[in-house]
Formats: C-alpha cells, sequence, structure tokens
C-alpha cells in the first residue's frame, strides 16, 4: 500500500472543500471496498478524508412522505429500519442479498452506490484495464466474460456493476444527495447517477471534484408487492449474474431493474408498460440492443426465466 496524508472532516462542506484542495484525494467512511483497492494498488489516495463523525447517519422522514437516508447509514440498520422494511421491502430485501453481515455492518448507503466493478481484470494488475488504466485496453473483451455485462456496454468496456442495494434504489427512483466543494447542494436522479462505460470507463458517476454524497432519498411508498430475486452462482458470497428488483401494483403494473447485466442498474420504463404481457415481452424490450459473448448469451434467458419467477410471485 503506498503512503498518504489523512484528516478527519468536521462537517460535509469541510469534506467536500478538502477534497477538492488536495491531489487525489478519497473520502473514508467503512471502507470495505477502498481499502482492498489500495492494498492492490488500484486505488492510489494521496490523501484520505475520514467522514465517519459527520452527522449523516440517521434516516428520517422527507416532506414528501418518503425517506431521507444518510450517507453513512450502515446497510445492516437500513435493512433492519421497521419502515424500511415495511414500505420498501425491496430494499430491505437487495441489503440482505448482498455480502456478508460483517461487511453490511460497516458498509455504507454512500458507499454501496460507489463501489467498483469486482471484473477479475480490473483486480488484476498485470492486465490491461480502461478502469484502471485508461486507454491500456479492455481484457475481458475476447477473455473470460461469463460475469459481464450484455447491454449497455461498450468497446472499451463490459464490466458489470456489482451492487444489489442500487439496483433496488433504481427501481425505486431514489435521487442522491451531494454537497459540493463550494458548498452548492443538488439532488441527482439515480438514473442519471451512474454512467455507461462509452469511451471513459474509468469515470463512473456523475460526481464532480469533490463532491460528497449527503443522503439518497426515496420517494413516498406507492405499495404493491416488493421482490428482489438474485441468480448467483452460489447461494452467498457472490455477485449476481442476474439480479431483479420489482414493485408490482395488484392490477399487474409496476417498476422492474435488473442487476449484473450492464455498467449501471438496468432500467428501461417503456419496457415496464409491457409487464401485463409476460416476461418475455419486457425482456424483449429490456435488453433491446443486447451484445452478449459466447461465454454469457446465457444471461438473455435468464433475465426471462428470472422476471417469469418474480411476475408469478407477484400474482400470488
Amino acid at each position: 500500500m503506498k503512503s498518504f496524508t489523512y484528516e478527519r472532516a468536521k462537517s460535509p462542506a469541510e469534506a467536500a472543500a478538502a477534497a477538492a484542495r488536495a491531489p487525489k484525494a478519497k473520502f473514508i467512511a467503512g471502507g470495505t471496498n477502498l481499502l482492498d483497492l489500495m492494498k492492490l494498488e488500484i486505488e492510489t489516495p494521496a490523501h484520505l478524508i475520514d467522514v465517519n463523525r459527520l452527522a449523516l447517519d440517521k434516516i428520517e422522514p422527507s416532506p414528501d412522505g418518503g425517506l431521507r437516508i444518510g450517507a453513512l447509514v450502515r446497510n445492516t440498520d437500513l435493512a433492519a429500519d421497521q419502515r424500511v422494511k415495511r414500505d420498501y421491502g425491496v430494499l430491505s430485501r437487495a441489503l440482505l442479498a448482498g455480502a456478508s453481515g460483517q461487511l453490511r455492518n460497516k458498509a455504507t448507503t454512500a458507499g454501496n452506490l460507489l463501489q467498483r466493478t469486482r471484473c477479475p481484470y480490473f483486480y488484476d494488475t498485470n492486465m490491461p484495464c480502461n478502469k484502471r488504466q485508461p486507454g491500456s485496453g479492455c481484457s475481458a473483451i475476447g477473455g473470460f466474460s461469463r460475469q459481464h455485462a450484455i447491454v449497455g456496454a461498450s468497446e472499451a468496456c463490459i464490466a458489470t456493476h456489482p451492487s444489489d442495494m442500487a439496483v433496488a434504489m433504481r427501481a425505486l427512483a431514489a435521487k442522491v444527495e451531494t454537497i459540493g466543494p463550494d458548498g452548492s447542494a443538488r439532488s441527482i436522479p439515480i438514473a442519471e447517477f451512474h454512467k455507461l462505460p462509452g469511451d471513459t470507463p474509468h469515470i463512473e458517476t456523475t460526481l464532480g471534484p469533490g463532491e460528497l454524497i449527503t443522503a439518497v432519498t426515496l420517494p413516498k411508498p406507492v405499495g404493491g408487492k416488493h421482490i428482489y430475486r438474485k441468480v448467483r452462482d452460489r447461494a452467498s458470497y457472490a455477485f449476481a449474474l442476474v439480479s431483479v428488483a420489482a414493485v408490482v401494483q395488484q392490477d399487474g403494473s409496476g417498476t422492474v431493474a435488473l442487476g449484473g447485466v450492464a455498467h449501471k442498474p438496468w432500467r428501461v420504463e417503456a419496457a415496464e408498460r409491457e409487464l401485463q404481457r409476460g416476461a418475455r415481452t419486457v425482456t424483449s424490450e429490456l435488453l433491446a440492443g443486447a451484445n452478449p459473448t459466447a461465454q454469457n448469451a446465457f444471461k438473455v434467458s435468464l433475465v426471462e426465466r428470472t422476471l417469469a419467477s418474480v411476475l408469478a410471485e407477484a400474482k400470488g
């Protein structure tokens, strides 16, 4: 691990300003992803800004009847919150499907959104990777690609986003609140928060330099049946081959987001208008333009079958 300097921020605005001043600065809270990457020298921050003592660890009602989840709320606490379990069950289920209890005790809401890909070539510093070293190439293209993206990818990167929580947040149309180095605040729809790879896969979100996540807001509860289905190679400690987060109403309408298939949580609102026509029709809309490899083409049918199972469960 390379050496770095350290400071403990006293306020969100101070943290953001400090990050803008220091070259190659990173915020650290739970550190469940960042520290691993630092040990491998994939992430090499020159300065760490500890945000753990900021007052961002509360779950509170929002003025519009939804919930405001502080950036430092731990995954365990968020999954166990009675309001989340009652009104946003898909989120609680997604959190419990991810990682181990020990990791959930440390991992934060903001950190979960900012997880970096688990592509093995990203973690292997001997292999070219455009995320790790822009312009070096993508080893997954033409390499082992079973876990990789089938839609929304590019010639520069076919990695997938690893978060379960973010998929549920996408189905719930959450918003990400931030504060910038100049003290300005903004609210980013989660649909716009994560970026597709394009020619710059190393730029993964729409956050600006020094911009700090302060909270995630959920809209007013919409009721319905909340389901999170995660298909993986083993029952635990594995990332999704395919996951489906769905909120389905009694009339058959609803929202659906996919994990394990793209560079970001994947939702196509036009496809949701076809929910009553069945999983095959919805899947063809969700995965329109899909470009799988020979090794992960099975994900197309896996999405359809998983979605069919979710819709069947929603109907009781």
